[in-house]
């Protein structure tokens, strides 16, 4: 036998011993749902190896999970621990991501599987929500022995050179039967529901039809034979509503009975009754007692109508509103979210201030409606017999309802109803978004709650962006007055500075520069970043500068003014540093004086030839230790050439070397003769600016013009 096909032997007899611990594991805990993820080489994906009864479709999007990802199983293997899941309100407080992409009813149980101290995978497996309330003792030996076992396999087959390989999809396995069953039950099974009214078949965990009874088969309009094998939604088109799939998921992933009604092309009414088991769906099948007209909310779950695609909107809406940053962004997040799925034609976001309504959003609205709604004095509701809340949603259906409750309302651009939704956090109002329609509209049980819902969503958001968005305009006006709006003139001596703040939606900085004239011949430039991107980061700054200006016109030496500034941070920040290059120029002379406390070297450049790293000796960080000694390095500073002075911000990229970045700085850094500095400023940026930025950026300029 080939050595190849040894090594290929082996893995697959690795594979089968784990696919047996995942079925034993799911079999003697009860659970109804197992998984097992592997670790690739990167160590940074999880990527699933096998699965027992989760839907193809639902492997397939966990199939890789990031071990970063704030989902369960990432956690589990990432903090090294088991994670328990008692229901979907526990998972969506703990993972709101992983519950708004599974709204299903489930408890969970999450583990790493290790090898030694090494982890080399995940561990997972679901129950029924409601059925187990914590694991036994009896349940956790048995997850613990299959993610030893299983962590063995995985260790002793890359220990042989045989790793497990995980190919591009899971493999599904079947539950493990309970005894042999009789060739003939499938027959004595069919025979007996062939005896009864109601039609009934036998889905497995990815819907396709195992068993269909004859009175089934009549009722869907079909033969038994076309049904096998294949998912009823491929044979019937009329049972593709992805509002029906949901159905299906919700019994095979929570074990929940449920419940559709569906029309068939001739209009017939069928109702549909799916009992969930670890094999796979029993479908019971009976004519429908609906009225000839079709049904407008086909879907229903208990009572409660459920709209599918409405819902998944509003769960994906969840997800993406983490990212709004200001008012506007949350309601562009809702509207494109909500107005295709509710066919409303315009929102708007308002607040009130001094007993008027302001604006802070709209979509739909003209420029007149928005200029109506602007400054209007908060229109109060009439006093009225029934009762009214202004802090719950409320929904007008035709403009006679919204005047009959505020009689002084706006109508703007012809809109004929309204869904008001008052934005509550933490029991204060803060807003209120309105969906207008421009027709008359009934607003159906199923709306009401999902838009009620929607409601607590929207507030959190707009609530985080208003925040940001006075944290953020506060501390950008905080650094740029701090910043010196002009620099002093030197003669002999052309300066060019450019600030560029992070990309909108970052928090502020602390970059900071300054030039200071110290005769008529001799100015200092400085140039520096305070540790943080916060508003105390940005008052820092402006102590570090203030500190630096008065030793430098005290005429203490470039490595005395660092000395000097040290020493007060560690007294006023002790946990925060700041990074700073401090130069002294003598233009009589033509040469530079630079000491330097933790930041990046400058760059000299000639004209006509590339740029060149100045070879400093930077000490440690301002704020870190009293008696630190910073050393001056003098270097020529010829007539004609440049000095470059930055930030972190200009060069740094994720998974670049520093060094190799200041060399790339240095290699296009080509000062030309006659060239204003101010171009070259914005060449030098011009390269940082175009990707979105994490950081801020400030660079200084200095060529000694003198001849």
């Amino acid at each position: 036998m080939r050595e190849e096909d040894v090594s290929a032997a082996g893995a697959a007899s690795a594979s089968s011993r784990l696919d047996e611990l995942l079925v034993e594991t799911v079999s003697g805990t009860g659970a109804h749902i197992g998984a097992v993820w592997l670790l690739d080489d990167s160590g940074q994906v999880l990527q699933m190896e096998s699965e027992v009864g989760l839907p193809a479709p639902i492997a397939r999007a966990w199939a890789r999970v990031r071990t970063k990802d704030p989902v369960p199983i990432a956690v589990a293997v990432q903090e090294r621990r088991l994670i328990w899941i008692t229901g979907r309100e526990h998972l969506a407080r703990e993972f709101p991501g992983a519950a708004l992409a599974l709204p299903y009813h489930f408890a969970a149980a999450l583990s790493p599987i290790r090898a030694s101290d090494d982890v080399r995978g995940g561990f997972m497996l679901l129950w029924p929500a409601g059925r187990v309330s914590e694991l036994t003792r009896r349940q956790r030996e048995l997850i613990d022995g299959a993610c030893t076992g299983i962590g063995a396999l995985v260790r002793e087959a890359a220990e042989r050179g045989r790793p497990i390989v995980v190919g591009p999809r899971p493999r599904v396995l079947g539950p493990r039967p309970v005894r042999e069953a009789d060739p003939r039950a499938d027959l004595v099974a069919l025979e007996c529901l062939n005896r009864l009214p109601e039609g009934y078949c036998v889905l497995d965990v990815d819907g396709r039809a195992t068993l269909v009874s004859a009175p089934a088969a009549d009722l869907l309009g079909v033969s038994p034979t076309e049904l096998r094998g294949r998912r009823l939604r491929d044979v019937l088109p009329w049972l593709g509503d992805p509002a029906y799939e949901d159905r299906h998921r919700a019994a095979v992933l929570g074990r929940q009975v449920t419940h559709f009604i569906a029309r068939g092309p001739g209009g017939r009414a069928l109702s549909f009754w799916l009992y969930p088991g670890l094999s796979g769906i029993t479908v019971r099948i009976t004519p429908g007692t609906a009225s000839r007209e079709p049904s407008p909310d086909p879907v229903t779950g208990g009572d409660q109508a459920l709209r599918v695609t409405a819902v998944h909107e509003i769960l994906q809406l969840a997800t993406t509103l983490a990212r709004a940053v200001t008012a506007q962004d949350v309601l562009d997040l809702v509207a494109d979210h909500v107005m295709p799925v509710y066919n409303v034609q315009a929102l708007v976001i308002l607040t009130s201030t001094g007993g008027r309504m302001r604006v802070a959003a709209s979509r739909g609205y003209s420029r007149r409606a928005i200029d109506e709604f602007d400054g209007h004095p908060v229109i109060p509701p009439m006093p009225s017999g029934r009762p009214f809340d202004a802090d719950k949603p409320a929904f007008f259906s035709t403009w006679a309802e919204l005047r009959a409750t505020y009689p002084d309302a706006i109508r703007s651009d012809g809109m004929c109803a309204w869904a008001f939704l008052p934005l509550v956090t933490s029991g204060q109002p803060v807003g209120t978004c309105i969906l207008a329609y421009d027709r008359p509209h009934r607003f159906s049980t199923d709306e009401r709650a999902t838009l009620t819902a929607l409601t607590g969503l929207i507030a959190q958001a707009f609530e985080r962006a208003r925040l940001y968005d006075v944290k953020h305009q506060f501390a950008q006006c905080l650094q740029s007055s701090l910043l010196p709006h002009t620099l002093p003139r030197v003669p002999g001596l052309d300066v060019a500075a450019r600030y560029v703040p992070a990309t909108p939606g970052m928090d502020i900085g602390g970059d900071f520069y300054d030039l200071i004239r110290l005769s008529d011949t001799v100015a200092a430039a400085v140039i520096g970043d305070v540790q943080g991107h916060d508003v105390t980061a940005a008052a820092l700054m402006g102590q570090v500068r203030t500190a630096i200006r008065a030793h430098a016109t005290a005429g203490a030496t470039p490595g005395e003014v660092l000395a000097h500034t040290n020493r007060l941070l560690v007294e006023l920040a002790p946990d925060r540093f700041t990074s700073c290059l401090y130069v002294s120029i003598d233009l009589r002379r033509h040469t530079a004086c630079v000491a330097g406390a933790g930041h990046l070297p400058p760059v000299l450049g000639r004209p006509g030839a590339p740029g060149q790293v100045v070879d400093t000796r930077p000490g440690l960080l301002l704020g870190i230790d009293p008696g630190a000694e910073y050393v001056t390095t003098e270097l020529p500073l010829p007539a004609g050439s440049v000095l470059a002075l930055y930030t972190d911000g200009l060069i740094e990229e994720p998974g670049q070397d520093l060094g190799d970045s200041i060399a790339a700085l240095a290699g296009r850094f080509r000062p030309e003769p006659g060239q204003p500095l101010h171009s070259l400023a914005e060449s030098v940026i011009e390269p940082a600016t175009i990707e979105r930025r994490m950081d801020d950026i400030a660079v200084l300029l200095l060529r000694d013009a003198r001849s």
